[in-house]
C-alpha cells in the first residue's frame, strides 16, 4: 500500500543523491560528459521519487477518507 510507494520514493531518492555525489566527482575532474551523464540520471531518479511520493500521498488520503 502506501508504505511499498513510500520505500520505492526513498529508493529513487537515494539513487538521485548517489547520482549527484558521482556528477559532482566528474565535474570537479572536469570529465564533463560523464558529469551531465550523471545529472540526467540524478533528473530521473528524482522525477520518479516524486511520482511514487505523490502516489503514496494521494493513497493516503483516500484511506484516511474511508475511516
Amino acid at each position: 500500500m502506501p508504505k511499498d510507494k513510500h520505500n520505492m520514493a526513498a529508493e529513487h531518492h537515494e539513487k538521485a543523491a548517489k547520482s549527484h555525489r558521482t556528477a559532482a566527482e566528474h565535474h570537479g575532474k572536469g570529465e564533463h560528459e560523464a558529469g551531465h551523464r550523471h545529472s540526467s540520471e540524478a533528473l530521473e531518479h528524482s522525477k520518479n521519487a516524486h511520482q511514487h511520493s505523490q502516489e503514496a500521498h494521494n493513497k493516503s488520503i483516500e484511506a484516511n477518507k474511508k475511516k
